[in-house]
C-alpha cells in the first residue's frame, strides 16, 4: 500500500514537473526519468534558485520564448551589433564600419532563424519541415537581394546570390564533410546517392539557365541586341520556376520514398538526443519570431546595401570578393551551422538536405524570383552572370556532383571542398567586375 502511495506521488510529481519544468523532461521522458530528475531537484540546493526562475518563466510564457530567441544562445552576443551600425550611419556616415556592423550585426539574426524554423518544424512535420528551413535559411540572402535589385544593383544581386550557391556546396558543404569525417574517422559516412543526383541535376539545369544568356551576350549573336538576352533571360526564369514547382511536387507527393531515410533520420535524431525531444517554443510563438527576425534583418540589410559601395572604398575591397564572399557567408550562418551539427551525429542525409537544397533552391528558385521581381520593378535583372561567374559556377557544380556519386564522405573529401573554396575567395580578390559599357 506504501508503495503504491509513492507510485501515485511520484505520478503527481511527474505531472506537476511537465507542467511547470519543461526543462527538464519532455512528454517522451519516462515517468521514472521524472522522477529523478525531480528527486535531484529536491536533493540539490544549487539549483532551487534557478528553477525557481524557470518555474516563474514558465508561467510567463513570452519571457520563455524571449529566453530561447535572444538569451540562451551564445551568438546572441553578437545582436547589439545591429542597432550600432544604425547609429554609426546616422551619427558618423563611415560607410566601412556601418557595412561590417550590420553584417556581424546579421549573423546572429540568421542563425536564430533557423532556430525558429527548426522549431516551427516540430509541428509541421519533417518534410514541410525540411522546405521551411531551407525557405527561411535563405530568407537573409532573398531580403538583401530585393533591397539591392530596389537600388539597381543588379550585380550585387547576382553576384550575391552566386555567391551563396558556391558557398553552401563549397564552403558549408566541405565543412560538414571535414567535421562528420573527423569525428567519425573510422569509416566513411554514407548518404542516398538518389536524391543527391536529383539535386545535381537540377543544379547543371540552373547552369544552363545561366550560360545561354552570357554567352548570347558575349558571342555577339542576339538577334536585337539589348533585348533578346533580357527576354531569354525572362523565359528562362519562369522554365526554372516551372522546374522547381515539379521538383517539389516530386518531393513532397509523388516520389517521397526516396526522402523516407531523409525524413526518419530527422524524426530518429530526437531518440538519441534529449534537447531534440520536444519544441521549446510554442507553434504561434515561433511564427511570431519568424516575423519578428525577418522585419529586422530586413532593416538592416537596408543600412548594409546602402553601405556596400561606400565600404568597398574605404576598405580597400573589391565589390566582387564583398558580394560573393562576405555576404553569403554572414547569409549562410543557419546553414553552416546545422548542417556541421548533423553530419557531426551521422545523419549525412539531412546535411545534404540542408546544404545542397540550399543551393538548388536559391538556383532554381531565388535567382529566376529576382529575375521576375524586377521585371515587375522596371529594373533589367538578367540571368548574364559575365562569363567569369558562370564558368565558376559551372566548375564548383561539376567538382561537387563528382564528389557526391559514390554516395560516401570523409574528411579528405571535405577538405577538398573547402580548399576549393579558398581558390573561389582568392580568385574573386584579384577579380576586376566587367564596366557598364560592358555588360
Amino acid at each position: 500500500m506504501g508503495s503504491v502511495e509513492i507510485i501515485s506521488a511520484g505520478e503527481k510529481v511527474d505531472l506537476d514537473s511537465d507542467e511547470e519544468l519543461p526543462f527538464c523532461s519532455s512528454h517522451a521522458t519516462s515517468k521514472v526519468q521524472s522522477m529523478d530528475c525531480e528527486t535531484s531537484r529536491i536533493t540539490s540546493p544549487r539549483h532551487h534558485s534557478h528553477s525557481w526562475v524557470l518555474r516563474k518563466m514558465q508561467h510567463i510564457s513570452p519571457l520563455r520564448s524571449i529566453y530561447f530567441i535572444l538569451i540562451k544562445a551564445k551568438i546572441n552576443m553578437l545582436l547589439p551589433f545591429g542597432p550600432l551600425a544604425i547609429l554609426l550611419h546616422y551619427l558618423t556616415g563611415k560607410h566601412g564600419w556601418v557595412f561590417l556592423f550590420s553584417l556581424v550585426g546579421i549573423t546572429p539574426l540568421a542563425e536564430r532563424l533557423g532556430y525558429a524554423t527548426e522549431q516551427l518544424a516540430f509541428y509541421t512535420g519533417s518534410t514541410v519541415g525540411g522546405l521551411l528551413n531551407a525557405t527561411f535559411g535563405n530568407a537573409t540572402e532573398m531580403i538583401i537581394s530585393i533591397y539591392a535589385l530596389k537600388n539597381g544593383m543588379i550585380r550585387v544581386v547576382q553576384q550575391s546570390l552566386l555567391g551563396s550557391v558556391l558557398s553552401n556546396m563549397l564552403l558549408v558543404l566541405g565543412c560538414a564533410f571535414f567535421c562528420g569525417g573527423i569525428v567519425h574517422s573510422q569509416k566513411d559516412q554514407e548518404f542516398n546517392k538518389a536524391t543527391a543526383l536529383v539535386n545535381s541535376g537540377l543544379l547543371l539545369m540552373a547552369v544552363m539557365g545561366l550560360l545561354f544568356p552570357a554567352v548570347l551576350h558575349f558571342t555577339h549573336t542576339e538577334l536585337h541586341s539589348g533585348k533578346s538576352e533580357l527576354a531569354l533571360s525572362r523565359f528562362s526564369s519562369c522554365i526554372m520556376l516551372v522546374a522547381y514547382a515539379s521538383y517539389l511536387f516530386f518531393q513532397l507527393r509523388s516520389h517521397r520514398s526516396l526522402y523516407d531515410a531523409i525524413d526518419s533520420e530527422r524524426d530518429n535524431s530526437s531518440e538519441d538526443y534529449n534537447e531534440n525531444e520536444a519544441p521549446e517554443i510554442t507553434q504561434w510563438e515561433a511564427i511570431g519570431w519568424l516575423a519578428i527576425l525577418t522585419l529586422w534583418i530586413s532593416i538592416l540589410s537596408g543600412y548594409l546595401v546602402d553601405a556596400i559601395q561606400g565600404a568597398s572604398d574605404s576598405l580597400n575591397l573589391p565589390m566582387a570578393f564583398i558580394s560573393v564572399i562576405l555576404l553569403p557567408i554572414v547569409g549562410n550562418a543557419a546553414e553552416h551551422a546545422s548542417a556541421i551539427m548533423f553530419a557531426m551525429k551521422d545523419k549525412l542525409d539531412i546535411t545534404l538536405g540542408v546544404a545542397i537544397g540550399s543551393s538548388t533552391q536559391i538556383s532554381m528558385f531565388v535567382i529566376p524570383f529576382c529575375v521576375v521581381v524586377g521585371w515587375f520593378m522596371g529594373q533589367r535583372m538578367d540571368l548574364n552572370f559575365q562569363l567569369f561567374e558562370t564558368a565558376t559556377l559551372f566548375i564548383t557544380v561539376l567538382v561537387v556532383a563528382f564528389m557526391l556519386q559514390e554516395g560516401t564522405s570523409n574528411y579528405f573529401k571535405g577538405l577538398m571542398l573547402i580548399l576549393c573554396y579558398l581558390i573561389v575567395a582568392a580568385s574573386f580578390f584579384v577579380h576586376v567586375d566587367p564596366s557598364n559599357d560592358d555588360s
